[in-house]
């Protein structure tokens, strides 16, 4: 294999090590989010609201980032049974089902970025961003910061979230509707829990749980893609510390993980440290010295005008 050439994911065979094999570190993540969910919910009364926001914040975005690794990973499972233990709707805004039919959609390489193909961009066709109103414009342009991206990204993606599901509807697509009936059901439990059990207002639980949560699991996606000529040089790695290395379950090595999507996340550190000039030569060297890195650069400055180059 040549110095610059990365490993074949065939190559990459599971860890003979038995707690590798059997993912128990997933399995560890998963009982810590249950159990700090529960805990957090349970004695909100009695917790500061500054805690109890970035404490429903940090376990909402796990969640998410379990999620993630339920649809590409934590293969020691039969898919039923990851799909199970990922699927309580904690997070409050999206079904499950629908999250992994579009994620799935994002990982053709081959046209990430792309306006109508990859279901995570945040760029636009030229001639839909020439057609925009300067305010709406200057709206996109905020969301591009990255104190915009936190602040208005939830509500910019879950207006996106609505749009799509009504255009659905007005086209007589309505087979979203059983993942939506489910959704809401699992939602009805849990809220039932939280406000009929716990006694925590489910506004609070909205405000201090739900949309920090979104907007937390947002920062990892602020800068993970961006035009390139090449599929491999439009996704980034932000070499991170083990509080948002946990927290996005390592994910935020985007780029390992876009060319080995099943790798296990405790896999990637190590496989990072290993190949890591492999990699940036692959990527075109487009990484990042943590997020505050990133802060500095973006934090009221667009990080790309959002009118893709090539489309």
């Amino acid at each position: 294999m040549a110095d610059t050439e990365l490993p074949r994911a065939a190559a990459l065979a599971p860890s003979p090590i038995w707690w590798r094999r059997w993912e128990l570190p997933t399995w560890g993540v998963a009982v810590a989010i249950y159990g700090a969910w529960l805990g957090l919910v349970w004695f909100h009364a009695a917790l500061p609201w500054p805690l109890l926001v970035a404490g429903g914040a940090y376990v909402l975005a796990w969640h998410f980032s379990l999620q993630h690794e339920a649809i590409h990973g934590w293969r020691s499972l039969p898919r039923w049974l990851r799909t199970a233990i990922v699927w309580p709707p904690i997070g409050g805004w999206w079904p499950f089902e629908l999250y992994k039919r579009s994620h799935s959609s994002h990982h053709r390489n081959t046209v990430l970025t792309y306006p109508g193909e990859d279901t995570e961009t945040q760029y636009h066709r030229q001639a839909d961003w020439s057609g925009y109103s300067r305010l709406w414009r200057a709206v996109l342009l905020a969301n591009q910061t990255l104190a915009g991206r936190l602040l208005l990204g939830p509500f910019l993606r879950l207006r996106k979230l609505v749009l799509v599901e009504r255009g659905k509807i007005a086209r007589g697509d309505f087979s979203d509707l059983p993942a939506w009936g489910g959704f809401l059901l699992g939602l009805a439990v849990i809220l039932w829990f939280v406000n009929g059990v716990a006694g925590m207002p489910v506004w609070q639980y909205y405000l201090m749980f739900v949309l920090p949560g979104l907007s937390l699991g947002l920062l990892r996606a602020f800068i993970e893609h961006r035009w390139g000529p090449t599929p491999g040089e439009r996704t980034a790695s932000v070499e991170s510390g083990w509080f948002f290395g946990l927290l996005f379950l390592w994910n935020n090595l985007h780029i390992v993980h876009h060319l080995y999507p099943q790798m296990p996340w405790f896999e990637i550190p190590g496989f990072w440290r290993r190949n890591r000039a492999k990699l940036l030569a692959h990527n075109g060297h487009f990484v990042f010295r943590g997020y505050s890195e990133i802060a500095r650069r973006w934090l009221f400055r667009p990080v790309f005008v959002p009118a893709h180059p090539a489309r």
